[in-house]
């Protein structure tokens, strides 16, 4: 069916399809798996094409078409997805992998090429204009199904929101009458409507502001309908065969995972350049741990590196030092003749997850005296020094007279020798798959605009 647009820059279309299956949308979620594989890669290209757009647009005014292009394509892909889904339900025909119009699918997006955008407005639309839509959206789509991609707000979810709401609705109708309400389909559709016009608003798509307006049914208010047969076919998309989209996939993933290894890889450099005391070692805070039995035992770390004696692999780790107040006795053995030495022992087992400390209770007797074992590997009071070794190992703290109650504050430090050409390993490797994540995406972007160039200025 051919329309003719409202004059707002982004246009939703859609048709209530007959016979739809009483039981399909059921086992849609299921359906849709492969797409929504594809288009968690492809919003990963969204989200950088949208941060390259917004210093395109501040400094030249312009969004880059071959980025329009793709975006543009990622938003219509979502919205086809989400009408067979649970965005809407109103349609049985199976989604297209395809970044363009698709004109003959019953759900289609239109936005118009903006050949000049506010840069002024670039700095606060997506964030503060659209604060109000957000909220409004938010009711709408709540974690549901496929906005939540398109604001950036929060990540895909199967349900939630008045349009999950409202499709579940239509879903149940299907179930038991066969029919899809008309007056729940019209609904449905103005919440969508309102939320991809608020998509492409805080994706620098327009400088439109979004109507406060609910356009409900598969045509926007003021379109006519021109003929009922398909309209013809649309051009090829402008540039993005699927080689080119691929590339941008892979680039921006080595994009992400190149920053993320060379900032770890930085900040390694910074804490082994900066982070340092007096003796060379890198320390932990201290932390105040407490047990209502003889000892505590801080659980097994576990050093495996090599079966050979690499003098790198061995010395990775370098001096280890433990550091407590109240002058207790601290041991480090490993972990089978610790164990041997606390079976019976009234003790408390610790674990750390980040800020967070789990005690575990073993009841039992009194401990032998610790200074007396000769299994220690290193052993002393208020400090203890160890040269890391590989095998399981397991620290424990007891009070020198072997009392209950033990109360003490304990820090952890190490030499690390290997944490600066670690670092420096990181960075390196990092960088280089940065790089490579640039020139992948750039040589896609080129491709995409000569071919946009070619072709059509067109967006359909």
């Amino acid at each position: 069916m051919t329309t003719a647009t409202t004059s707002y820059p982004v246009h939703v279309h859609a048709r209530l399809e007959p016979g739809l299956s009483r039981w399909l949308w059921l086992v849609k979620w299921f359906l849709a798996i492969p797409h929504y594989l594809v288009l968690a890669f492809l919003w990963l290209g969204f989200v950088l094409f949208s941060v390259v757009a917004f210093f395109a647009i501040l400094f030249t005014g312009r969004y880059p078409r071959a980025l329009f292009d793709f975006n543009v394509g990622v938003l219509r892909w979502t919205w086809r997805v989400a009408y067979y889904t649970y965005g809407a339900l109103a349609t049985d025909r199976y989604p297209p992998f395809s970044l363009g119009g698709e004109p003959d699918y019953p759900a289609t997006l239109d936005i118009a090429y903006p050949e000049h955008l506010s840069r002024g407005l670039v700095l606060v639309k997506w964030w503060l204009l659209a604060i109000p839509h957000y909220l409004i959206v938010g009711v709408f789509v709540g974690g549901g199904s496929y906005v939540a991609y398109q604001t950036g707000e929060t990540i895909y979810n199967s349900g939630g929101g008045l349009v999950g709401l409202m499709a579940l609705f239509a879903g149940i109708a299907l179930l038991f009458t066969g029919r899809y309400p008309q007056g729940l389909f019209d609904f449905v559709l103005g919440m969508d409507r309102w939320a991809l016009r608020v998509a492409a608003y805080a994706g620098l798509m327009t400088d439109s502001y979004p109507p406060f307006r609910f356009d409900s049914g598969g045509d926007e208010a003021g379109t006519t309908t021109i003929e009922q047969s398909p309209p013809p076919p649309a051009p090829p998309a402008q540039g993005w065969s699927a080689g080119r989209v691929t590339a941008v996939v892979i680039g921006a993933l080595l994009l992400i995972t190149g920053g993320a290894v060379g900032g770890t890889g930085g900040f390694g450099l910074w804490a082994d350049q900066t982070q340092r005391d007096s003796s060379g070692l890198l320390s932990t805070r201290s932390e105040s741990f407490h047990s209502n039995g003889y000892a505590i035992e801080f659980g097994t770390l576990e050093l495996r590196w090599t079966d050979a004696d690499w003098v790198l692999a061995d010395n990775w780790l370098g001096e280890v030092r433990l550091k407590a107040d109240n002058g207790v006795f601290i041991g480090i053995g490993r972990t089978d003749d610790v164990m041997r030495y606390l079976s019976g022992v009234e003790h408390d087992e610790v674990s750390m997850t980040g800020d967070r400390v789990t005690y575990w209770h073993r009841d039992g007797g009194a401990p032998a005296d610790p200074a007396a074992q000769t299994f220690w590997a290193a052993s002393g009071t208020g400090q203890v020094s160890w040269r890391a070794e590989q095998g399981s190992w397991t620290a424990v703290v007891l009070n020198t007279d072997r009392s209950r109650v033990v109360d003490a504050g304990v820090a952890a430090q190490a030499e690390v020798p290997a944490l600066r050409p670690a670092s420096i390993g990181l960075m390196i490797g990092g960088g280089l798959m940065f790089l490579l994540g640039v020139v992948l995406v750039a040589v896609a972007v080129a491709g995409a605009q000569r071919r946009s160039n070619g072709t059509t200025t067109s967006v359909t």
